[in-house]
């Protein structure tokens, strides 16, 4: 498939792509007259660059990580296996302070509704 099916089909725009390549993220062929060239693969990778990417995961370390995914060795597997861990310890520590701020939040919120509650029963 062209970058333009690879683009509708992934939810990512051509520049996206194009970004993902230069980056070492996303590899394609190329035709004679040098358009990209994808696969149905391609898509799921997509998808996994975007869900990495939102998670706070620099584009240097999913690069870092790409040759373990389309070309695995064992020595690929365990430098990956070391970043995969650092990556998922920091994720975690930035879930656990979300969901500190939540249940803070939850408080707050639960305090300022008493105090409506309150304030509309006494009345003028």
């Amino acid at each position: 498939m062209r970058i333009g099916e690879l683009s509708a089909r992934a939810g990512a725009s051509r520049r996206s792509l194009r970004y993902y390549e230069e980056q070492g993220l996303l590899v394609s062929s190329r035709s004679p007259s040098g358009q990209r060239h994808y696969e149905d693969e391609h898509v799921q990778r997509v998808h996994l660059i975007q869900a990495f990417l939102a998670a706070g995961i620099p584009s240097s370390t999913i690069a870092e990580m790409a040759p373990c995914m389309s070309e695995p060795t064992e020595g690929r597997a365990r430098q990956a296996l070391k970043l995969m861990d650092r990556e998922r310890a920091r994720l975690s520590e930035a879930i656990d302070g979300l969901a500190a701020a939540r249940t803070a939040l939850d408080h707050l919120t639960e305090d300022n509704h008493a105090y409506l509650a309150r304030s509309a029963g006494e009345g003028p």
